[in-house]
């Protein structure tokens, strides 16, 4: 021991600790065992731990193995680990023990030194803080409270907060019309506004994906202990955390119906990030939309002007670049790498227990994060500020032989073919060559191919495919 460290003791022996650490000697030892990659697990999981902590010492209370005093003492200070006041004190890195007890641990220690200062009596890390508890149930619970918590505060919100930008723009834009596009090609007509919606039902339907998950998410593997047996706790142990979680988060946390299957598998977990990928998908769909819909300005298909927020190059002046889109894309992709690691880790569950938990928490919780950065930020940075260049899509419109298509039903599709080839040939607008190649009046060339009344599915209601 030195003026800088103290010793403290665990079932190994004893070890020096920095004097002014929280911790004890098993983070100790964790920290000196694991690299430190700089990858400490997040704010997130030590909220939830932390809420962990709190609702297991209310339980035991409440069954009555804790005296009150003690337990009112240990709830204090998990609330305030909770709050994020110390989180200094947990540098356990992401890459430890696959159980995550190296981090349980951590904040038993943290929360034992905190209570004993309150009491000014000892409080054991495992015996009173982590009573009629395991890592191996603490952990699994940990990753259910920290997602579920991030979906109802952060990113549910923000997917609400993006369908309703996306329903404010498409108001603004109904009388719009643009050329629609199949394989990149020009197709017949569409709305903006359409366009819009299209998004707007992708980010509603991604959001109800997420939601449907909520009734396995909610359901804790706390109560399981070691092995999913529940030894060394109460068998009224779970309803009661459970019941102390609920009141404290708003959400309905219950026991889980099969503690087996909490503890050895993550599929819940999985299923979530699963459903995480799928609104990713649709971000980057939606991103790269943009992107192509405001490329140029001149040389570029010139839609839309996306805001100007800074200078997109280093040597080109004047450039500006889809900063916000191209953001959003990579977040996606992320995501998308983070699914993958999810599902490797998921199906390393070996026996009765799943031993790649810290990884599993550490990316489920940074894709729950960055989906809700990114929807923020386009919805506010992209979406809500994007301009309409209305004379270029008119010119495309006007240009456009794919509009032969409502005549379909009049003069068949051959005809037709033919009427498109020598437009695109000629460059000349397909009013112009169907006037010239067709008995049919310039009325009712301009009635029948009118773009708007083509996005309505026009007057004859002929489809079209690829």
């Amino acid at each position: 021991m030195t003026a800088t460290t103290r010793v403290e003791h665990d079932s190994m022996g004893a070890l020096d600790v920095p004097a002014n650490a929280l911790w004890g000697a098993q983070t100790q030892r964790a920290v000196q065992n694991f690299p430190a990659t700089g990858l400490r697990m997040p704010r997130a999981f030590i909220r939830a731990l932390g809420l962990i902590k709190h609702a297991a010492a209310g339980a035991n209370r409440e069954i009555g193995d804790l005296p009150r005093d003690l337990s009112a003492a240990i709830q204090a200070a998990a609330l305030d680990v909770a709050a994020g006041r110390h989180d200094e004190q947990f540098p356990v890195d992401v890459f430890q023990t696959g159980s995550g007890t190296s981090s349980n641990m951590n904040a038993n220690e943290v929360i034992a030194a905190l209570a004993a200062r309150s009491l000014s009596v000892a409080v054991h890390p495992n015996d009173h803080v982590n009573m009629s508890q395991s890592s191996n149930d603490v952990v699994p619970t940990a990753i259910h409270v920290a997602a579920a918590l991030l979906l109802k505060e952060t990113l549910l919100p923000a997917l609400e907060h993006l369908q309703a930008v996306l329903g404010r723009r498409a108001a603004e834009f109904a009388d719009v019309v643009k050329t629609g596009r199949t394989h990149l090609m020009d197709a017949v007509p569409i709305t903006l506004a359409q366009e819009l919606t299209g998004w707007q039902c992708q980010i509603s339907r991604a959001a109800a994906r997420l939601q449907s998950v909520g009734p396995r998410l909610h359901q804790l593997a706390q109560g399981g202990t070691a092995v999913g047996t529940g030894i060394n706790a109460r068998p009224e142990f779970a309803a009661a955390f459970a019941r102390v979680l609920s009141a404290q988060t708003g959400v309905a946390f219950r026991p889980s119906d099969n503690y087996f299957e909490a503890l050895s598998s993550q599929d819940t977990a999985l299923e979530l990030s699963g459903q995480l990928k799928v609104l990713a998908a649709g971000l980057m769909k939606i991103s790269n939309d943009l992107r192509w819909m405001n490329s140029g300005p001149l040389a570029g298909l010139g839609e839309i002007a996306l805001p100007a927020l800074q200078p997109g190059s280093s040597i080109m002046p004047g450039k500006v670049n889809p900063v916000v889109p191209e953001s959003v894309a990579m977040i996606a992709a992320q995501v998308m790498g983070n699914d993958v690691t999810i599902a490797i880790a998921a199906a390393s569950g070996n026996f009765q227990l799943n031993v790649m938990l810290p990884v599993i928490a550490y990316d489920l919780i940074q894709s729950l994060e960055l989906l809700s950065i990114g929807s923020l930020n386009l919805a506010d940075h992209a979406l809500a500020g994007f301009t309409v260049n209305r004379d270029k899509l008119e010119e495309a419109l006007a240009h456009n032989p794919i509009l032969v298509t409502a005549l379909n039903p009049v003069i068949g599709y051959e005809k037709g073919a033919a009427i498109a080839k020598k437009a695109y040939a000629e460059g000349r607008p397909i009013l112009d060559v169907a006037g010239q190649m067709t008995d049919l009046s310039i009325d009712d060339l301009r009635r029948l191919l009118d773009p708007k009344t083509l996005t309505e599915g026009g007057i004859h209601g002929a489809g079209s495919s690829s």
